[in-house]
């Protein structure tokens, strides 16, 4: 029935600065990108990002969420990354260290990022997927 995640949709609080982090830090690749005639959403950006995608929302009229502990409902998206040394170098050549780990275990390595908003990533390292 579900083949697999399309894409992750955010409303970021500035809208440039998280396409530039997902273009250009994370290296993801901006295929489309185009005005929205609606009272809400101003323009839509769709950046694919290996075989998934993050698709940034210009919401002027958009309020931030307190980000404090544990909540319902969305916590992260997770990215499988080939090499976690070499993702976490050139990350940090961009000014981007982790957030938490990175962590090894039999059969993964893991890491933690954030966005320009504060948003959590998992970086994963299949060394044995389950």
């Amino acid at each position: 029935m579900l083949k697999r995640l399309d894409h992750v949709e955010l409303v970021p609080s500035d809208f440039d600065r998280s396409l530039e982090f997902y273009t250009h830090v994370l290296g993801g690749t901006l295929t489309h990108r185009y005005p929205v005639d609606d009272p809400v959403i101003a323009e839509i950006a769709y950046v694919r990002l290996g075989d998934s995608a993050v698709e940034l929302l210009r919401v002027p009229t958009a309020e931030a969420q307190a980000k404090t502990g544990e909540r319902i409902g969305y916590r992260l998206m997770a990215f499988e990354v080939g090499d976690m040394l070499h993702t976490l170098t050139a990350l940090s050549a961009s000014g981007v260290t982790p957030s938490w780990g990175p962590v090894e275990t039999p059969a993964f390595i893991r890491a933690e990022i954030t966005d320009p908003d504060g948003n959590p990533i998992e970086l994963r390292q299949w060394r044995q997927r389950p």
